[in-house]
């Protein structure tokens, strides 16, 4: 038995949760699953598991059931969150927390739940959220980083999505993965010659992504070691620190310079701080495009060019997060413009993100060629994701009978953190009908009041969009992103 005062252990976590089936419901704590594990030795010692009962029972939908199996009628004579609040408080406060996706996600559940019961949460000394580490270290050679994925590539059987099952098979991934880094940072010449991708080849940054749209694969080689290194007389490496700390080549390739110390293998500041400035539900931190004139648009494809039997979808390699498709227009990335998109809806700020920043969007008339475009991307990227998921999927256009009978989308005008700033991404465009020029709407600071008068119900905006595929909680569909509009004065 682990003593109380004894705050070195590990301790790996996961929560099950219901799923949301309608915007604003939020999540209710199903199962609350931990082990302690030694940090020495990297066995457990001490586990815990209970099944928790939601305040409203109607919360569990077929929908939450085929996510993790848990039924109301299993939670129905098991314990409150707040009966169990005294128990997980003792096991996570002052330790360093572990799991899979736990900063953006089981963090967020667990303060909520501890919130709606007036109480205080726990605090984690350090956190190791192998979703954003594997991400980083071990790249895409397993695909797209889930926890089933990870297990699957290491033949260690199905994910059982129940709280205690994950947090083992969690542990059992990173002692492989962090075998297999160990390896490669000690022959690098060898194993990363080899591998599928470079262990320090993990996110997009700008030249990979001018790659990408240039056609160009990324130069993912590991560097070159312009020294010999004396493994014999290194000291020995722990294998979870050597998931932080090592990595192939020169020290000052990978950040440490020589006779300074390694970094702490569980300070994940500046990674969680990468998570924590992306917008919730995206996998990609989107770039500021160069402004361009309107003659100079040639990587969107006008609506009547898209050639529907042409549009397919694929694995992209090399991306963060859950989203790994990517929806081509003969074997491009798909983005599309359309003129005279008629606003249905204005400036909507009902949904917020992690940081409670508004999460922008509108809601638009979708003409029949428009309709018929999306309809066919939708159908492929279904397809796709009902081979490797069990999301619900959400149809890009609504058709909602009797509700002025027309399809409808909505536009997501993303946001990024600038540090302590935050800046819109899309590009906003004034034309007069008196003439041709475009005017380049500047703001002064992110305020909404500012933008809503030029995406308002009834006026007409010129959009160039990205289609960008999604499978998040359960959740799956295609987001349409506004990187450019072109409003119309009158």
């Amino acid at each position: 038995m682990v003593s109380n005062t004894d705050r070195s252990e590990i301790a790996f976590f996961d929560l099950e949760t219901t799923v949301p089936t309608r915007p604003g419901q939020g999540f209710a704590i199903l199962e609350f699953g931990s082990i302690l594990v030694c940090p020495k030795k990297l066995v457990e010692l001490e586990s815990y598991e209970t099944l928790v009962k939601p305040h409203d029972l109607s919360l569990i939908s077929n929908l939450s059931v085929r996510a993790n199996g848990i039924t109301a009628d299993a939670v129905v004579s098991a314990p409150t969150f707040a009966d169990i609040a005294d128990k997980v408080y003792e096991i996570l406060h002052g330790r360093i927390w572990a799991g899979h996706n736990i900063t953006r996600f089981d963090c967020v559940r667990l303060r909520d739940a501890f919130g709606q019961i007036n109480r205080q949460p726990p605090e984690p000394k350090g956190m190791i959220d192998s979703l954003a580490l594997l991400t980083q270290r071990f790249g895409r050679r397993a695909g797209d980083m889930k926890m089933a994925s990870l297990a699957n590539y290491f033949g260690l059987g199905k994910q059982s999505h129940r709280s205690l099952d994950d947090v083992r098979m969690n542990l059992e991934v990173l002692k492989y993965c962090a075998t297999v880094l160990f390896l490669e940072s000690s022959l690098p010449e060898i194993f990363t010659e080899n591998s599928w991708v470079s262990p320090n080849a993990t996110t997009r940054n700008r030249s990979s992504i001018k790659s990408a749209v240039d056609g160009t694969r990324p130069n993912t080689s590991p560097p070159s070691s312009s020294r010999n290194i004396d493994h014999h007389n290194s000291p020995p490496t722990h294998p979870i620190f050597s998931l932080v700390a090592s990595g192939a080549g020169d020290p000052v390739q990978n950040g440490v310079e020589p006779g300074h110390s390694q970094p702490d293998p569980f300070d994940l500041g500046p990674l969680v701080d990468k998570i924590e400035n992306e917008p919730l539900e995206t996998s990609e931190v989107m770039e500021e495009e160069s402004p361009i004139a309107a003659t100079e648009i040639t990587e969107f494809l006008d609506l009547d060019h898209v050639s529907i039997p042409s549009v397919t979808v694929t694995v992209v390699p090399f991306f963060r997060g859950p989203q790994k498709m990517q929806i081509l227009h003969r074997d491009i990335p798909l983005q599309i413009h359309c003129d005279a998109l008629k606003v249905r809806f204005g400036l909507s700020t009902r949904f917020v993100d992690h940081a409670g920043r508004p999460r922008l969007n509108f809601v638009a008339d979708a003409s029949p060629n428009l309709c018929a475009v999306l309809d066919a991307c939708d159908a492929a990227a279904k397809r796709f994701v009902e081979s490797e998921s069990s999301s619900e999927w959400r149809p890009v256009v609504s058709r909602k009978p009797g509700f002025y009978n027309s399809p409808t989308i909505r536009f997501q005008l993303p946001t990024v953190a600038d540090g302590n700033s935050i800046r819109w991404i899309t590009e906003i465009y004034q034309k007069e009908s008196s003439s041709s020029s475009l005017q380049r709407v500047l703001f002064s600071r992110y305020d909404v009041a500012e933008l809503e008068p030029f995406i308002r119900p009834g006026s007409f905006v010129d959009a160039f969009f990205s289609l960008d595929p999604y499978d998040y909680q359960h959740n799956a569909g295609i987001r349409l992103v506004a990187k450019k509009l072109i409003v119309d004065s009158n």
